[in-house]
């Protein structure tokens, strides 16, 4: 008796998005060092870095009431991705990261929630902070703004978020961006701390109330 042998059934191959599947029409990344401040080098220069994602709105002309879960599930990953791999090689690899943020600015035909989607859910959040090795939140900002407004993301260390050295921002413009039926995503990364950090850590602050202040 002639035993069949059944065919092989070869998996489908995993199709990574393209920007066109993703609504993105632009990427842009900027880096930056501050070599000195106050007249003087840091003693640990930082190069910091923020790339800007701009997409089309998904969700412009939904009523507020709309899921917005599917466009979410599909998006934020691939947003988060992109992201990561232009702050990782502007950087030089995840272990000279320090400090990290992120921000979404709404087109003016959109909601804050509309950013708010692509930003605040783990499909985003959870794996920016993978990809960057981080353990902290990672601190944010979103708003709704029209083309050309300068747009600003605050960093803190991505793994001690009491540590008041590696608090903040840095800014960015896009001369074109967010159109009204746009949204930018915003994610950042810096290697160090500000220049010349001095103002002590969170961490071992003293307790200070307006009680404790009375006999200063």
């Amino acid at each position: 008796m002639q035993q069949t042998i059944p065919e092989q059934v070869s998996a489908a191959p995993v199709r990574t998005p393209s920007a066109a599947d993703l609504g993105i029409r632009r990427v842009a990344l900027q880096v930056e060092e501050v070599l000195t401040e106050a007249g003087t080098a840091p003693q640990r220069p930082a190069t910091r870095a923020v790339v800007a994602i701009v997409l089309t709105n998904p969700w412009r002309g939904t009523p507020p009431e709309r899921d917005l879960q599917p466009e979410v599930e599909q998006l934020a990953p691939a947003l988060a991705r992109i992201a990561a791999d232009r702050l990782l090689d502007a950087l030089g690899g995840v272990e000279h990261v320090e400090a990290f943020g992120k921000g979404a600015v709404v087109g003016l035909d959109g909601e804050l929630e509309h950013g708010g989607a692509l930003i605040h859910t783990p499909y985003f959040g959870n794996l920016l902070r993978e990809f960057l090795g981080g353990e902290s939140i990672i601190c944010f900002a979103d708003t709704r703004a029209d083309a050309g407004e300068v747009l600003t993301v605050p960093m803190w260390h991505k793994t001690h978020a009491a540590t008041r050295s590696h608090y903040q921002t840095i800014t960015t413009r896009l001369s074109d961006a967010p159109r009204a039926g746009e949204i930018v995503v915003l994610a950042a990364a810096s290697t160090g701390p500000r220049p010349h950090p001095r103002i002590g850590d969170r961490s071992t602050d003293p307790t200070v109330t307006s009680e404790t202040l009375k006999d200063s």
